[in-house]
């Protein structure tokens, strides 16, 4: 069994596994398309799976894709800790602009379903983390988008200081939200 919780962003759930332990290790229930399908009030059907590897620092984000392939995207951790954040970027929602984060780590075993309309992004709290994520449409760089890791309206609370983030010279050259092409 797996708890799947609300967040205060609709469409955004946390899911915690329950580990059942004994001498030899522990097993635990890493997805049931049904459950997360009924949660998320819609039917989900990933196609691909990326894994990306990180040392600390490493902050990479905030990432999206637009329609017609929009994704969304299931969040996990295998190996260490990230802080995780999703941000709604659909124009005429209540909360635009708003953000949801947490930390995923192999010791905690949650994951992060972040629905079509989201931007997502992550810093590795670790010497290293390794993260996996399954994705409901195939990658389409015409279809990518970015926003700045550190917009001043979405004052995301990095729990990392700025001098320590390594970024990509892709995610420098996000603009800000307000700039940024959205889900209308």
């Amino acid at each position: 069994m797996m708890k799947i919780n609300k967040t205060a962003l609709e469409g955004v759930l946390l899911l915690e596994p329950c580990r059942y332990h004994d001498e030899r290790g522990y097993f635990m229930e890493v997805l049931r398309l049904s459950d997360l399908s009924a949660a998320a009030g819609h039917p989900i059907n990933f196609v691909q799976e990326n894994e990306s590897k990180s040392k600390y620092g490493v902050l990479r984000g905030l990432h999206y894709q637009l329609p017609p392939h929009a994704q969304a995207k299931l969040v996990r951790v295998v190996s260490g800790r990230v802080w995780d954040v999703a941000v709604d970027i659909r124009r005429h929602s209540p909360t635009f602009g708003a953000h949801f984060g947490v930390e995923l780590s192999a010791e905690n075993g949650c994951q992060l379903y972040i629905p079509e309309g989201f931007a997502h992004g992550f810093v590795a709290l670790s010497d290293e983390a390794v993260l996996q994520y399954k994705c409901t449409d195939y990658y389409h760089p015409e279809c990518e988008g970015g926003i700045a890791w550190d917009d001043p309206q979405l004052a995301i609370p990095w729990p990392i200081a700025p001098e320590a983030i390594l970024l990509s010279e892709k995610d420098r050259r996000h603009g800000v939200l307000n700039n940024s092409q959205c889900f209308e």
